[in-house]
C-alpha cells in the first residue's frame, strides 16, 4: 500500500507488477517536490526489493534531492530486505514489549483500550470488561509462547495490535447486539480468523484454540476472579474502572514462570538453552578461518585428518540389485519396497559424503580447485556443523557433525542387519530417512483420500492387514499399545508392527500407572518404551481418553506444508492414554521427536 501526503492518492496494488512503477513515479516526484512517501509491507514484494535498491542508489543522491523529502519504508522482519537501505536509513523497531505484565500494560494503555469513551461504551460493562481483560491476557500468551521456541509454536507466527484491535472491536459489537453472551460465535472470529488466519500449522491451530478456551470462557464472566492458572497468581480483577485494571496489571511478576503459559517448569531450562544456542551460532560466525588447530596445526591439516578418518568409518555403498533380488516386491510384504527405497535414498547421501570429502582432500592439497562449494564443506566441518550439500541430501537432522556421523553410522547397520538377517522384531522408526515411507509403505492413488482423511497413516503396515483379512482398507486404523519392554521382543506381533525410538518432550511415560504423566525436574526428555502399531476395524475401537501426541522428526518441528495439510516434518498423531484433559498437554507443547539434537 502507498500513502503520499499533499495529495488526495491513498491506494493499494494486488500485484507488484501494479505497484512497482508507481511506486517508483512517487518516489521520483517526491525527491523533486518534498513530498513524503510511505510504502508499507515491502516485505510482500520480495521481488521488487532489488529495483527499490536500484532507485534509491540512483534518485537518492546528496544535493540532488528536496530538503522536505522522506521516504519511510515499513516490513516485517525479512532476509530479502536491501542491506543498504538499512545501512543509510534511520531504523525504527517496533516490538511487542517483553514479558507478560509489560504486554498487557502496554495493550491497556494503548489505543484503543485506553479511550475511555471505548472501554466504558457497552451495555454491559461487566462482560465487557471481564472479557476484554481476558482478551489481552490471550494476546500476551500467544506472543510470549515465541521465546520458548517449538515448545510454543511449531512456526514463530508474528501477532500484532491489529488483531488485538479487530477482536475487541469485534468483541464489543456481540455483547452490544445480543442478549445472550455468544461465545461460539466470539471464539470462532478470535481464534480461526483473527489471529487463526496468521497459523498455518494444524498443530498450532489446535494449540491457538486451546490458550484461546483457557482465557475466553463462561467462567471468565461469571467466576470470582477466574484463574488462569493453578498458582492463582494470575486471575480476572473484580469490575472497576480503567486505572483498576492497570494498577492490578502493576503487580503481576516482572518475570512470570512457565506454568502461566501453560508449560512444566523445565520450559525456561529449554528455552535457555536456545538462548544459549543462538549466542554460540553468533559467535561462530565471527570466528576467524585462518587459526591454528591446536599443536600448531593448520586447519587444513585438521580437516584433512577428519576427512580421512570419516572416509575410512563409512561404509560402501549398499548393493541395490542384490538386494532387490533377496527382496523382491510383493503382494503380501510392503516392507520388501520400503527397504530397497531406504537403500536407494542413503546411498545417494553416503555418496555425496564420500565424493565430497574425497574432493575436499584432492584440494587441500593443492590437486583441484577450491570451488565455492568445498569451501564451504570445509567452514562447515571446521566448525562442527553438516555442510548444506550433505544436508541437501540427507535425511532431516539438527546434530552437530560427531553427532550426525554416529547416527548416520547407526542406521547403516540398522538397515545392513535388516539387509541380513530380515525384517526386525521392533523397527526403529527414527532409523528411516524417510519416516513416511516405513509410515507409508507405497504411495498408490487409491490411497490418496485416506492420507488427506487420516494424514500418514502406516499404511505399509495396513496394507498387509487388509490384504490378508480382506478388510477394505479405509475402514481401518491404529490401536496404540504402550509396552513394558524398551529394546527388544522375543517375536513378531502377529499384526502389526513394533516401533521403538521415539522420545517425549514437555512429558513423561509413566511405567507404573502406564499414562502420561508430568516430566521430573530438569529432565526435558523422556525415552518411550516399544509401541504396538495394532491395526483394526475403527468401528470397534473402545473409548478412551487419549492425548493426541504428534511424531515429529526434529526438534524443529516446522517443516513446509505439504499437500496433505501437514508439515514435512510431522509423521503421524500416537493416541497416548492421559487421566488429564487435553487442554493441559496441548498446551505443554508435548510432541514425541523421532531423534535429538545432541
Amino acid at each position: 500500500m502507498i500513502f503520499q501526503n499533499k495529495s488526495s492518492f491513498f491506494g493499494g496494488f494486488d500485484s507488484q507488477d501494479a505497484i512497482g512503477p508507481y511506486a517508483q513515479s512517487l518516489i521520483t516526484e517526491g525527491v523533486q517536490k518534498g513530498t513524503w512517501v510511505v510504502l508499507q509491507n515491502c516485505h510482500l514484494a520480495a521481488s521488487w526489493m532489488p529495483k527499490l535498491e536500484r532507485i534509491c542508489e540512483e534518485l537518492l543522491v546528496p544535493g540532488k534531492v528536496h530538503n522536505d523529502f522522506r521516504l519511510w519504508l515499513t516490513s516485517y522482519p525479512s532476509d530479502l530486505f536491501p542491506v543498504t537501505i538499512l545501512q543509510n536509513g534511520i531504523k525504527m523497531t517496533n516490538e511487542s514489549p517483553k514479558g507478560l505484565r509489560a504486554n498487557l500494560l502496554r495493550s491497556y494503555l494503548n489505543d484503543p483500550i485506553n479511550d475511555q469513551t471505548f472501554f466504558n461504551d457497552c451495555n454491559k460493562p461487566e462482560r465487557w470488561r471481564k472479557l476484554l481483560f481476558g482478551l489481552c491476557f490471550f494476546h500476551g500468551l500467544v506472543q510470549e509462547r515465541r521465546q520458548f521456541g517449538p515448545l510454543g509454536w511449531n512456526i514463530p507466527y508474528f501477532f500484532d495490535e491489529s488483531d488485538l484491535r479487530i477482536s475487541l472491536r469485534q468483541l464489543q459489537m456481540f455483547l452490544n447486539d445480543y442478549e445472550d453472551l455468544p461465545l461460539e460465535a466470539i471464539s470462532y472470529l478470535v481464534g480461526e480468523c483473527n489471529y487463526g488466519g496468521r497459523v498455518t500449522d494444524d498443530k498450532d491451530r489446535r494449540l491457538l484454540l486451546s490458550l484461546l478456551s483457557v482465557c475466553i470462557n463462561a467462567d471468565v464472566v461469571n467466576a470470582d476472579k477466574y484463574q488462569f492458572s493453578e498458582s492463582g497468581t494470575y486471575y480476572v480483577p473484580p469490575d472497576g474502572s480503567h486505572q483498576n485494571y492497570v494498577d492490578y496489571i502493576r503487580t503481576l511478576p516482572l518475570n512470570p514462570l512457565p506454568e502461566v503459559y501453560g508449560f512444566h517448569s523445565n520450559a525456561d531450562i529449554t528455552k535457555d538453552q536456545q538462548e544459549t544456542q543462538t549466542l554460540f551460532d553468533s559467535i561462530l560466525l565471527t570466528l576467524p578461518k585462518q587459526t591454528s588447530g591446536g599443536e600448531g596445526r593448520t586447519p587444513s591439516v585438521v580437516i584433512d585428518e577428519l576427512a580421512a578418518d570419516i572416509l575410512s568409518k563409512l561404509p560402501a555403498d549398499f548393493d541395490t540389485e542384490t538386494i532387490g533380488k533377496k527382496y523382491p516386491v510383493l503382494y503380501n510384504e510392503s516392507m520388501n519396497t520400503v527397504l530397497r527405497q531406504e537403500i536407494i535414498r542413503y546411498n545417494r547421501l553416503t555418496s555425496e559424503v564420500r565424493k565430497t570429502l574425497v574432493d575436499l582432500r584432492k584440494a587441500i592439497k593443492g590437486l583441484v580447485l577450491m570451488s565455492s562449494e568445498l569451501e564451504e564443506v570445509f567452514n562447515a566441518m571446521f566448525v562442527g556443523k553438516v555442510p548444506n550439500a550433505w544436508a541437501a541430501k540427507s535425511y532431516p537432522s539438527l546434530k552437530p557433525l560427531g553427532s550426525y556421523l554416529n547416527d548416520l553410522m547407526a542406521r547403516l547397520k540398522f538397515l545392513q542387519t535388516w539387509i541380513q538377517n530380515g525384517p526386525p522384531n521392533v523397527f526403529w522408526i527414527s532409523g528411516f530417512f524417510f519416516t513416511q515411507s516405513f509410515l507409508t509403505g507405497k504411495f498408490k492413488k487409491t490411497f490418496t483420500l485416506i492420507l488427506k482423511r487420516k494424514a500418514f497413516l502406516n499404511l505399509g503396515v495396513l496394507q498387509n492387514y487388509a490384504r490378508k483379512y480382506t478388510i477394505p482398507i479405509d475402514k481401518l486404523a491404529f490401536e496404540f499399545d504402550i509396552l513394558q519392554e524398551d529394546n527388544d521382543m522375543a517375536h513378531k506381533p502377529e499384526d502389526g508392527a513394533y516401533i521403538k525410538g521415539l522420545f517425549l518432550e514437555g512429558a513423561r511415560w509413566n511405567k507404573t500407572t502406564r499414562v502420561l504423566d508430568e516430566s521430573l525436574p530438569k529432565v526435558l526428555f523422556d525415552v518411550l518404551p516399544i509401541i504396538w502399531l495394532r491395526p483394526g476395524n475403527m468401528e470397534n475401537f473402545a473409548v478412551v481418553n487419549t492425548y493426541s501426541c504428534p511424531v515429529y522428526k526434529t526438534s524443529a518441528r516446522r517443516g513446509v506444508l505439504s499437500t496433505t495439510g501437514h508439515s514435512t516434518n510431522f509423521v503421524l498423531l500416537i493416541e497416548l492414554p492421559s487421566d488429564r484433559t487435553k487442554r493441559h498437554w496441548i498446551n505443554r507443547g508435548v510432541a514425541a521427536l523421532c531423534q535429538l539434537d545432541d
